[in-house]
């Protein structure tokens, strides 16, 4: 009995040391991921934003995608971007991939014609924003300007800096 009690314990604490990493893992981090439920993660970040205020950034893309992990590596390279965005915005990676396009997920938000494409909804879940990121790129990436005044535009005006 001891020995199944110790062996639950052990199992619990690793379950637990893998939640804290995924939720201290920074966004631009994260992976797109295939077998997430997008409605039920959508309902824990609306949670999150209620009480902090803060807007919801929706960004729908996929580990096939060669313009999503450039815009995870402008946002890891522009430290005051990424800043900005956790201060104002709590961030939601949606995956659509040929192995689950999340369509009915998707179907609620206006039509999505390249990836990665960002939604911005407010505090309650409701649509703000549809942005195309090919507006925000410059070059082989993305525009360090263009990025952040797109966010500064969408922040909620009580928290923007």
């Amino acid at each position: 009995m001891r020995r199944s009690f110790i062996i639950a314990a052990v199992l619990v604490l690793f379950s637990l040391s893998g939640l804290a990493q995924t939720i201290n893992e920074p966004f631009y981090k994260v992976k797109y991921d295939t077998k997430a439920d997008p409605a039920a993660e959508l309902q824990k970040v609306v949670a999150v934003a209620k009480q902090t205020g803060k807007n919801i950034l929706l960004d729908v893309g996929g580990e096939w995608c060669s313009w999503c992990h450039r815009l995870d590596s402008f946002f890891e390279t522009n430290k005051d971007v990424s800043e900005f965005l956790l201060t104002n915005y709590v961030p939601l990676k949606i995956n659509m991939s040929p192995e689950n396009k999340n369509e009915k997920f998707l179907s609620q938000f206006p039509e999505i014609e390249g990836y990665p494409h960002l939604f911005v909804l407010d505090s309650n879940g409701k649509l703000l924003h549809s942005q195309e990121t090919g507006a925000l790129e410059e070059g082989k990436g993305h525009s360090h300007d263009k990025v952040l005044t797109f966010l500064r535009e969408w922040a909620p005006k009580t928290l923007a800096n």
